[in-house]
């Protein structure tokens, strides 16, 4: 499936149209691995481009856009153009900015975003069903030495600019790399494909595995062990330590964060107000927390319902199946419901997966992956993927909030909407407005409640405590990266105000030092969803619809919170 017909859907004017078009060929350019995710597997062989020179590049690509953008007068464009205009120019300023400030490709590395996760989820991301998709496949385990050394290339960049990573992040990349290298190559998650059956000749299928295997040992293999002598030997030593941990210690640091303020929230708030607001909303949800505590507990005290909450076995899973088999029947429960107050739902299917092996001890406690190629006959679904390993550390009472959150009504239901809006441009289409995204998933996490999903008090309490851990962020993260806060004031502040695992705050505090700004659109835009359906309830009075409103938010794709705020108050008047 060629996707560059979807680039101007829904678009009248050809001027626009035509920049649509240019900007997204390039972004499947750039993204080839996740064009393939999508469908189009026109460049099934390629990786990408991680180089300092492709990243110029890039920006100058965005900044001839913006001046050709600037000579189209909204004015006179349609509803729906002028929209498209002012998220397009919305994106391409935040691109702006964030290259001047911040230059992230030149020193961001974490457990999220690095060679070694890239490269063991090449496989998910790249469905092989005829023997020419396993041929691209293992061009692209070839191509990647070219995609690490251009990668490693990027960070020296940085590192001759003043720029590097954090140290704790970039140690547990190197935990991550000696846990997959010290393992024998036939058990690397990458050969995972040479196992899989497939409706081909065996000739075929021997072929396909063995040059597969032929790849990882004369390509993949040696080039993730130079990525990991340049981070032990090169990036390490000069990575910034437990008191420089945050985005204001980077050259041109304070402005660098608020682009990435702007970036993950939409909008330009100052960091100490986002820090105030975290501090305001974290009283009002430990005042909600004091009654179900008292209730389920005959406990007020916060630290100690949190104690208890963190301490009694009981209140913990047993085993990786109960972790798996929790989400499984959270997902099928809300899949029920929303049928209630939603007038549109999305085709796609939604599944439950296990977090790799190899990734696990690393990452958060859960995600959500996208859908693939939705226009095809067989899309691929959307995955909520749990984290099972160490169920012992897993608190039963979080598990209902967490799947609402990360699969149904929360991320699944919105994504996959949106990738099946036919007349929605394509970059609206699988757009990744951060506070639009996540701010409806935290949204969804109390909206579960008044559809009656949780199984009782105590997972109510779960959803309380996910809230302390959205608010918290907003404290934290600015704590980070304004204030300079180091790590251990980062734990310390999440460990008194939440009650989540300390495994699990940590893994959170690693990943606010590693992405700046991205935890705050969570809290921010959960605030921005409600104050909007309360005023739509109060404009609307007896002719409100729930259904309604939903339905015209999750019809606009992801959007700029200005922008919501502006489509939402005029979807009021009708």
């Amino acid at each position: 499936m060629n996707l560059s017909d979807q680039a101007a859907r829904g678009v009248a004017d050809p001027t626009l149209a035509t920049l649509l078009s240019a900007h997204w060929e390039r972004t499947l350019a750039d993204a080839p691995v996740w064009a393939t995710r999508l469908g189009d597997r026109r460049r099934d062989g390629e990786l990408g481009d991680p180089s300092g020179a492709h990243a110029r590049e890039t920006s100058a690509f965005y900044a001839d856009l913006r001046l050709r953008l600037a000579t189209i007068d909204p004015g006179p464009l349609s509803v729906a153009d002028r929209l498209t205009h002012e998220v397009l120019g919305h994106e391409l300023e935040v691109a702006r900015v964030i290259e001047h400030h911040a230059a992230p490709w030149s020193w961001a590395i974490s457990t999220y975003e690095k060679a070694v996760t890239f490269v063991n989820e090449l496989h998910e991301q790249h469905p092989v069903v005829t023997e020419a998709d396993g041929a691209s496949l293992i061009a692209r385990y070839l191509a990647v030495p070219g995609w690490v050394d251009a990668h490693v290339g990027a960070l020296r960049e940085g590192l001759a600019a003043g720029r590097v990573a954090p140290a704790p992040p970039t140690a547990r990349v190197v935990e991550m790399l000696d846990e997959q290298l010290r393992g024998p190559l036939p058990d690397w998650t990458v050969m995972v494909p040479a196992t899989q059956e497939r409706a081909w000749e065996p000739a075929a299928q021997a072929r396909f595995a063995e040059g597969l295997g032929a790849a990882v040992a004369s390509a993949v293999a040696p080039a993730l062990h130079r990525y990991r002598r340049f981070l032990v030997e090169e990036l390490l030593p000069r990575a910034r330590g437990e008191t420089q941990l945050g985005a204001r210690f980077l050259p041109d640091g304070d402005a660098a964060y608020q682009a990435f303020v702007l970036q993950h929230t939409s909008l330009d708030l100052p960091a100490a107000q986002i820090h105030q607001l975290g501090l305001e909303s974290l009283a009002e949800i430990h005042a909600e927390l004091a009654v179900l505590g008292e209730r389920c507990f005959g406990v007020r005290e916060r630290s100690a319902l949190f104690r208890r909450l963190r301490e009694d076995p009981a209140l913990r899973f047993t085993t990786a199946e109960e972790v798996e088999r929790t989400a499984i029947d959270a997902l099928a429960r809300a899949g029920a419901a929303v049928p209630r107050c939603f007038g549109r739902l999305p085709r796609t299917p939604c599944v439950v997966r296990r977090v790799p092996d190899y990734q696990a001890p690393y990452t958060t406690i859960a995600y959500y992956r996208p859908p693939g190629a939705v226009g095809g006959a067989d899309p691929a679904p959307g995955e909520y993927m749990i984290n099972t390993s160490a169920p012992e550390t897993r608190p039963r009472f979080e598990a209902e909030a967490l799947a609402f959150h990360e699969s149904v009504p929360g991320h699944h239901l919105q994504i996959a909407l949106a990738m099946e809006e036919a007349d929605l441009p394509a970059f609206r289409r699988y757009g990744l407005q951060n506070a639009y995204i996540e701010g409806w998933a935290l949204y969804t996490e109390r909206l579960a409640d008044e559809l009656g999903l949780y199984s009782g008090d105590l997972d109510r309490i779960g959803m309380l405590s996910f809230d302390t851990w959205r608010a918290a962020r907003l404290v934290v993260d600015t704590g980070i990266h304004h204030l300079g806060w180091n790590r251990g004031q980062a734990v310390a502040f999440m460990l008194e105000n939440t009650p989540l695992a300390e495994n699990n705050i940590r893994n959170e505090v690693d990943r606010y030092v590693s992405w700046p700004g991205q935890a705050l659109g969570y809290k921010l835009g959960q605030r921005c969803l409600m104050r909007l359906r309360d005023e739509a309830r109060a404009a609307q009075g007896s002719t409100f619809s729930l259904a309604g409103f939903h339905d015209a938010f999750l019809a606009l794709g992801p959007v700029p919170l200005r922008v919501l705020e502006r489509q939402i108050r005029a979807w009021m008047l009708r």
